[in-house]
């Protein structure tokens, strides 16, 4: 008789333990699904020279995507860390600078719902760099501590240059023009 209560009360704490485990998992999960939503639309019709292959499309819009989550991420706990894998080169650079001076004067930014419109403008014949002309909208917020200083609607252009890494693409140009 002890036996079969000790194996029922095993039983019941693993499957308590397993629920608590699915709602903290599913909560993270939506918590994060909620606040770092990254809408990125990419059109690569009038790529060229060489056309753009559906795998390297499906390549590009997923690095793209990740770049500038972890980008907002960066931005928002002021963690340059955050950076690595999604960049490279000079915008890497530029970037950590950035984010180094919000360390220094606690100053943070937050990009709220993003929306991206992506056009592929150019992609190298030897598939080593592709051009994008971004049409970025966000809800920019600049926070000092807990206190949102600063928060506006705002849409900005990018030209941006990404480069296939050894298992993804990333950005190694990141530059906001007036216009394209």
């Amino acid at each position: 008789m002890t036996r079969q209560v000790l194996k029922k009360g095993i039983k019941r704490g693993i499957h308590f333990l397993a629920a608590v485990c699915f709602l903290f998992i599913a909560t993270a999960f939506s918590s994060y699904a909620a606040d770092g939503t990254v809408q990125v639309q990419l059109d690569v019709k009038k790529a060229g020279p060489r056309a753009v292959e559906s795998l390297t499309e499906r390549g590009v819009l997923r690095d793209y995507q990740f770049a500038w989550t972890n980008m907002a991420r960066a931005f928002e706990f002021s963690s340059p860390d955050l950076l690595e894998g999604a960049f490279s080169g000079d915008a890497k650079q530029e970037l950590r600078q950035t984010v180094s001076s919000q360390q220094r004067s606690h100053i943070t930014r937050r990009y709220v719902d993003q929306s991206h419109q992506v056009e592929a403008v150019f992609y190298a014949p030897e598939g080593d760099v592709m051009e994008l002309h971004d049409t970025a909208q966000y809800q920019l917020q600049i926070l000092d501590g807990d206190k949102t200083v600063h928060d506006e609607h705002v849409v900005v252009h990018y030209i941006v240059l990404m480069t296939p890494a050894a298992d993804r693409w990333v950005i190694r140009e990141l530059q906001a023009v007036p216009q394209f």
